[in-house]
């Protein structure tokens, strides 16, 4: 890291258009090192989201956005002239839809990704019925529409932060689980957006990150990015949540999510179902951050989520110098968990706050952004 830089003078995902990359921090070295690394092929994009170099739904969503757009726009013409649209069109869809295909691929649970790579097929497609434009300008909007989606990301963050705010009063103690922060999105984060905002108030938080196994993203990346920014924040494993929380230093659960069905059920980094059961427990309200495009009204409930299953190397030896578990033992590893819709106190999202019944309340949440027109996240 540069002199006197935090790791939040880092920018998540940023577009480097005329060297043909995106260029992320490689959050597996956090908090050690440092990385500033470029991608500029499909199979260095796919890699980078499916190891967990980029991560956090909102992120992977932007570096899709930059990825499609990147691997359409390396598509040479010969001939780009309205006259040779159609043909010209049809050898780059032939190879914006196998991208598509293959980046969408990398990561099953986080519906920004194929929210992301729908949105920009959408201006692609839209781009095909236009046959007085060049290949040239339909790779513009392309790059335009991308630049849209990490745009909206900053204004989204930061209106979750706001509705989030209004849930908590100084000095309060707050726990969150893996990393819904920074790192996860392009600024603010989802589920620290509204601890950002209070510590720029002066709010004086008390932060509880648990560890999060077995990729320990809260101990490597929510802690990391809260200590540099000044935050009181605590790290505790995640089997410490209930003995904390039956103390009373707890007033929220804030937690971030990769994909919420219409009746509120939530998909987040496993062990956050625990962690809402905990806090039911103990009468700890427990919010779901969540921007709109990371809620599929498609799914009826939860039991609909394709959960990501990993390899047994990350429990079994990733994090040690010697192996920690029998040769040969069976491993059950899902990247995520479903966290039951009555166990959810609200769904913080960029257009208001949702409360149960979560199938009423969610659909009044898009009915409000389509009024809106997109107005609430335009910069």
């Amino acid at each position: 890291m540069n002199s006197g830089k935090t790791i939040l003078d880092f920018e998540t995902v940023a577009l480097f258009d005329e060297e043909n990359a995106i260029r992320i921090i490689d959050q597996t070295k956090l908090p050690g090192t440092t990385e500033l690394i470029d991608l500029k092929t499909a199979e260095e994009i796919w890699d980078a989201i499916y190891l967990l170099k980029v991560r956090g739904a909102p992120a992977i969503g932007v570096t899709a956005a930059f990825g499609i757009y990147l691997l359409t726009k390396q598509v040479e013409i010969a001939d780009d002239t309205p006259e040779k649209h159609a043909e010209n069109f049809e050898t780059l869809k032939a190879v914006f839809e196998k991208q598509k295909d293959y980046l969408d691929s990398s990561r099953p649970t986080a519906v920004n990704l194929s929210w992301a790579l729908r949105r920009m097929e959408k201006v692609f497609l839209a781009c095909g019925e236009d046959e007085s434009l060049t290949m040239a300008q339909v790779k513009e909007r392309l790059r335009e529409e991308a630049v849209r989606i990490r745009e909206e990301d900053v204004a989204v963050c930061r209106s979750i932060g706001e509705y989030g705010l209004t849930l908590l009063k100084p000095g309060d103690g707050v726990l969150t689980h893996c990393n819904a922060g920074q790192l996860a999105t392009i600024k603010y984060g989802t589920a620290t957006a509204p601890i950002y905002l209070a510590q720029e108030k002066g709010y004086g938080l008390r932060v509880f990150c648990d560890e999060t196994r077995p990729l320990l993203q809260g101990a490597r990346l929510t802690a990391y990015e809260l200590h540099a920014a000044g935050v009181d924040v605590t790290l505790l494993c995640d089997n410490m949540s209930a003995s904390l929380m039956k103390t009373g230093r707890v007033q929220a659960v804030f937690v971030g999510c990769d994909r919420v069905a219409a009746n509120g059920d939530a998909a987040n980094k496993i062990g956050t179902s625990v962690v809402a059961t905990i806090a039911a427990r103990y009468h700890v309200p427990f919010y779901v951050c969540a921007p709109t495009s990371t809620i599929d009204m498609s799914l009826a409930s939860g039991d609909e989520i394709v959960i990501e299953q990993r390899k047994p190397e990350e429990v079994t030896e990733m994090w040690y110098k010697e192996r920690m578990a029998p040769e040969g033992i069976s491993v059950y590893n899902p990247a995520f968990d479903v966290t039951d819709h009555d166990l959810i106190t609200g769904i913080i999202t960029e257009y208001g706050i949702a409360r149960a019944p979560y199938t009423e309340s969610l659909r009044e949440i898009f009915r409000r952004k389509e009024a809106e027109s997109g107005s609430r996240i335009r910069i």
